[in-house]
Protein backbone atom coordinates (compact mmCIF):
# COMPACT_ATOMS: atom_id res chain seq x y z
CA UNK A 1 0.00 0.00 0.00
CA UNK A 2 1.87 3.37 -1.31
CA UNK A 3 0.65 6.33 1.41
CA UNK A 4 -0.73 9.74 -0.85
CA UNK A 5 0.45 12.63 1.22
CA UNK A 6 -0.74 15.94 -0.74
CA UNK A 7 1.89 18.35 -0.77
CA UNK A 8 1.18 20.73 -3.53
CA UNK A 9 2.86 21.13 -6.56
CA UNK A 10 4.18 24.83 -6.19
CA UNK A 11 5.19 23.90 -3.12
CA UNK A 12 8.26 21.08 -4.71
CA UNK A 13 8.99 23.98 -7.08
CA UNK A 14 10.03 26.51 -4.75
CA UNK A 15 12.03 23.83 -3.04
CA UNK A 16 13.91 22.52 -6.12
CA UNK A 17 14.35 26.46 -7.16
CA UNK A 18 15.66 26.37 -4.17
CA UNK A 19 17.98 23.27 -4.18
CA UNK A 20 19.13 24.30 -7.82
CA UNK A 21 20.01 27.30 -6.97
CA UNK A 22 22.20 26.26 -3.82
CA UNK A 23 23.92 23.53 -5.57
CA UNK A 24 24.88 25.41 -8.87
CA UNK A 25 26.41 28.26 -6.62
CA UNK A 26 28.32 25.88 -4.77
CA UNK A 27 29.69 23.49 -7.15
CA UNK A 28 29.12 24.89 -10.97
CA UNK A 29 31.65 23.17 -12.83
CA UNK A 30 30.53 19.53 -10.98
CA UNK A 31 26.59 19.95 -11.04
CA UNK A 32 25.25 17.00 -13.68
CA UNK A 33 21.75 18.41 -13.98
CA UNK A 34 20.19 15.18 -14.87
CA UNK A 35 22.14 13.44 -11.76
CA UNK A 36 21.04 16.39 -9.42
CA UNK A 37 16.75 16.35 -11.09
CA UNK A 38 16.64 13.23 -9.60
CA UNK A 39 17.95 13.09 -6.74
CA UNK A 40 15.42 16.47 -6.04
CA UNK A 41 12.89 14.69 -7.36
CA UNK A 42 13.65 11.40 -4.92
CA UNK A 43 14.20 13.92 -1.51
CA UNK A 44 11.45 16.57 -2.38
CA UNK A 45 8.23 15.17 -0.28
CA UNK A 46 10.76 14.59 2.70
CA UNK A 47 12.24 18.02 2.35
CA UNK A 48 8.61 19.74 2.21
CA UNK A 49 7.48 17.33 5.50
CA UNK A 50 10.64 19.16 7.01
CA UNK A 51 9.21 22.26 6.91
CA UNK A 52 5.82 21.90 8.61
CA UNK A 53 5.98 22.75 11.67
CA UNK A 54 6.21 20.77 14.53
CA UNK A 55 3.76 20.28 17.63
CA UNK A 56 3.97 21.24 20.54
CA UNK A 57 2.50 19.96 24.03
CA UNK A 58 0.17 17.17 23.55
CA UNK A 59 -1.04 18.30 19.74
CA UNK A 60 -0.70 16.07 16.71
CA UNK A 61 0.05 17.07 13.26
CA UNK A 62 -1.98 15.15 10.55
CA UNK A 63 -2.04 15.65 6.71
CA UNK A 64 -5.51 15.23 5.10
CA UNK A 65 -6.00 12.61 2.60
CA UNK A 66 -6.33 13.53 -0.80
CA UNK A 67 -8.82 11.75 -2.61
CA UNK A 68 -8.02 10.42 -6.27
CA UNK A 69 -8.56 12.67 -9.53
CA UNK A 70 -10.42 9.84 -11.36
CA UNK A 71 -12.70 7.63 -10.55
CA UNK A 72 -13.17 3.56 -10.51
CA UNK A 73 -15.02 4.36 -13.78
CA UNK A 74 -12.42 6.29 -15.12
CA UNK A 75 -14.25 10.02 -14.98
CA UNK A 76 -11.93 12.15 -14.41
CA UNK A 77 -12.76 15.05 -10.98
CA UNK A 78 -12.59 18.74 -11.83
CA UNK A 79 -9.91 20.07 -9.57
CA UNK A 80 -12.54 22.36 -7.68
CA UNK A 81 -14.28 18.83 -6.71
CA UNK A 82 -11.28 17.15 -5.53
CA UNK A 83 -10.06 20.39 -3.44
CA UNK A 84 -14.14 20.31 -2.05
CA UNK A 85 -13.72 16.61 -1.09
CA UNK A 86 -9.69 17.09 0.28
CA UNK A 87 -11.27 20.06 2.78
CA UNK A 88 -14.29 18.61 3.79
CA UNK A 89 -12.41 15.05 4.35
CA UNK A 90 -11.68 13.65 8.12
CA UNK A 91 -9.08 11.15 7.09
CA UNK A 92 -5.65 11.75 7.92
CA UNK A 93 -1.88 10.85 7.92
CA UNK A 94 -0.23 11.56 11.46
CA UNK A 95 2.98 13.35 10.42
CA UNK A 96 4.40 13.90 13.89
CA UNK A 97 3.52 13.90 17.49
CA UNK A 98 4.12 16.26 20.54
CA UNK A 99 6.36 15.62 23.09
CA UNK A 100 3.57 15.55 25.56
CA UNK A 101 0.92 13.06 23.63
CA UNK A 102 -0.41 10.40 24.89
CA UNK A 103 1.68 10.79 28.15
CA UNK A 104 -1.56 11.34 30.45
CA UNK A 105 -1.73 7.81 32.04
CA UNK A 106 -5.15 8.18 33.22
CA UNK A 107 -6.89 9.31 30.64
CA UNK A 108 -4.91 6.71 28.19
CA UNK A 109 -4.47 4.16 30.51
CA UNK A 110 -4.15 1.39 27.17
CA UNK A 111 -1.18 3.76 25.56
CA UNK A 112 -1.56 5.41 22.68
CA UNK A 113 -4.50 5.61 19.96
CA UNK A 114 -1.91 6.58 17.62
CA UNK A 115 1.64 6.94 16.22
CA UNK A 116 3.56 8.63 13.72
CA UNK A 117 2.58 6.77 10.05
CA UNK A 118 -0.80 5.79 11.11
CA UNK A 119 -3.48 7.27 9.07
CA UNK A 120 -6.28 8.39 11.72
CA UNK A 121 -10.41 9.40 11.49
CA UNK A 122 -11.17 12.57 13.21
CA UNK A 123 -14.04 14.78 13.97
CA UNK A 124 -15.45 16.73 10.89
CA UNK A 125 -14.61 20.53 12.63
CA UNK A 126 -11.35 18.81 15.17
CA UNK A 127 -8.28 20.73 15.36
CA UNK A 128 -6.96 23.85 14.11
CA UNK A 129 -6.55 24.37 10.11
CA UNK A 130 -3.74 26.69 8.54
CA UNK A 131 -2.23 27.04 5.26
CA UNK A 132 1.12 26.50 4.96
CA UNK A 133 2.43 26.86 1.11
CA UNK A 134 -0.91 25.59 -0.50
CA UNK A 135 -1.59 22.84 2.21
CA UNK A 136 -3.58 22.64 4.87
CA UNK A 137 -2.75 20.43 7.33
CA UNK A 138 -4.38 20.18 11.11
CA UNK A 139 -3.00 20.39 14.63
CA UNK A 140 -5.53 18.09 16.73
CA UNK A 141 -5.41 17.20 20.21
CA UNK A 142 -4.36 13.87 21.12
CA UNK A 143 -8.08 13.06 21.82
CA UNK A 144 -9.44 14.09 18.89
CA UNK A 145 -8.51 11.01 17.29
CA UNK A 146 -11.57 8.56 16.55
CA UNK A 147 -10.24 5.84 15.11
CA UNK A 148 -6.94 4.31 13.17
CA UNK A 149 -7.39 3.08 9.94
CA UNK A 150 -5.64 0.98 7.09
CA UNK A 151 -6.50 2.35 4.08
CA UNK A 152 -8.00 6.03 3.57
CA UNK A 153 -9.76 5.32 0.69
CA UNK A 154 -12.05 3.16 2.64
CA UNK A 155 -13.93 6.23 4.02
CA UNK A 156 -16.34 7.67 2.47
CA UNK A 157 -16.37 11.59 2.25
CA UNK A 158 -20.45 12.48 3.37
Amino acid sequence: MTKRLYVPDHFLNKEKERRAASAVSQKPNLLDPARFLEEVEKDEADSALDRLPKPTGWRILILPYTPAKETKGGVLLADETVERNRLSTNVGYVVSLGPDAYKDEYKFPEGPWCKEGDWVLFGRYAGSRFKIDGAEPRLLNDDEILAVIKDPRDIVVV
